[in-house]
């Protein structure tokens, strides 16, 4: 496999790096948090004047035609400045699904709203009782003729507070359980059954509980098979936890360089404590996690545009638990190694600490990925 980035990549990750750089240090997130919608509507506008709501659509749709590696440098910028914007519930997520199944109409009515920044949209696929089974869907979509009417809860819809429109995944046909029968039907938050209860995450940004009381949604915001949309909701999952492993990442460099530099300046006993040999022995085992959390997700990365659906989710379900384990690796050594200051909300150390643990529940914990992995044979690939 070929790592090196070509010069239009090498440009991409100079720029958001240096939007990052001069315009959201941890002072400015900690600002940004404090705004009405909890994150910046400034900077969204400057993340589509950079193109950066463009890069994963196609041109035709005023994309830019960005793949994987487009989208694990942006992400991987995001994560080092713990960025607060929806950007992974509108870009990643419902844009993937409208890119994977949405119609021609669809695509060219929404995509350059979510473009030039006007739109925004979430994903509604989580449910109390679903855990990480995309395919539990207890949400009914009855079909009324020329329209459907949807009922259910959808729980930890990211950033559903504020999105404009919601891809809400439903059951038309068969049991609960059932991997068939399962739809995604576009809603607007402004239909009538449809009540949002918004709340703040542990790593400080935005969610909701969706209730749908027999919501109307009309024909053409049906995107894709009513019966046969699992595919395209496992296929955008994979690409979305390979955008969180690139995500956490960011967090893990920025948590061993804070890391670091503390151990270089903290004094006890009359000297830097960074220059007690066991906290050094710390210090590299952080950049060990690091490194192979690195590893697995330029794997992940490569491998998530494979068709093979089973080497694709093996390579995605590796990664996962690399990011999982490497989460508590590296988060317990930033805390330990601070002390009681890591522990504070006044410094950066513990937010970090806070999105990896949830980016590590998110579409499946290191366990659930690794009984996946078994499940398909595990890595049959030389990585």
């Amino acid at each position: 496999m070929n790592f090196d980035l070509s010069e239009e990549q090498r440009l991409l990750t100079e720029s958001v790096e240096r939007l990052m750089l001069d315009s959201y240090g941890f002072g400015d997130r900690r600002k940004y948090g404090r705004e009405d919608p909890g994150f910046s509507e400034a900077m969204w506008k400057r993340y589509a004047e950079l193109g950066l709501l463009a890069l994963p659509f196609s041109e035709e749709c005023g994309g830019l035609s960005g793949g994987p590696i487009e989208t694990m440098i942006v992400m991987e910028a995001f994560g080092k400045s713990l960025i607060l914007e929806p950007y992974f519930a509108t870009v990643i997520l419902a844009g993937g699904l409208l890119r994977r199944g949405g119609n021609e109409a669809q695509r060219t009515e929404l995509i350059p709203l979510i473009v030039n920044g006007r739109t925004k949209l979430a994903f509604a696929y989580a449910e109390p009782h679903s855990r990480y089974d995309l395919f539990h869907v207890e949400t009914q979509a009855k079909n009324q003729g020329n329209f459907w009417a949807l009922s259910g809860v959808k729980t930890l819809v990211l950033h559903g507070d504020v999105a404009h429109k919601i891809i809400v995944s439903a059951r038309t046909a068969g049991g609960t359980r059932e991997k068939n029968g399962i739809g995604l039907f576009l809603v607007d938050v402004d239909a009538p059954g449809l009540t949002r209860r918004p709340f703040l995450t542990q790593d400080g940004l935005r969610g909701a509980e969706i209730a749908l009381e027999n919501v109307r949604v009309d024909e053409g915001n049906l995107i894709g098979d009513p019966e046969g949309s699992l595919p395209a909701i496992s296929r955008v999952a994979d690409e979305a936890i390979t955008a969180l492993c690139a995500e956490a990442v960011g967090c893990f460099t920025q948590m061993q360089a804070i890391t670091l530099s503390y151990l270089k300046t903290r004094e006890q006993f009359g000297t830097k404590i960074g220059s007690f040999q066991v906290l050094q022995h710390r210090a590299v085992d952080m950049l060990v996690e690091l490194e192979q959390s690195r590893s697995m997700t330029l794997y992940a990365t490569m491998m998530v545009g494979e068709d093979n659906t089973i080497e694709r989710e093996r390579a995605v379900s590796a990664a996962k638990v690399q990011i999982g384990r490497s989460s508590k690796a590296i988060g317990h050594q930033s805390i330990q190694l601070h002390g009681g200051i890591g522990m504070t909300m006044e410094y950066s150390i513990g937010h970090y600490f806070k999105r990896v643990v949830m980016i590590d529940t998110l579409f499946g914990d290191a366990d659930h990925h690794l009984r996946r992995l078994a499940a398909l044979g595990g890595l049959k690939k030389k990585i």
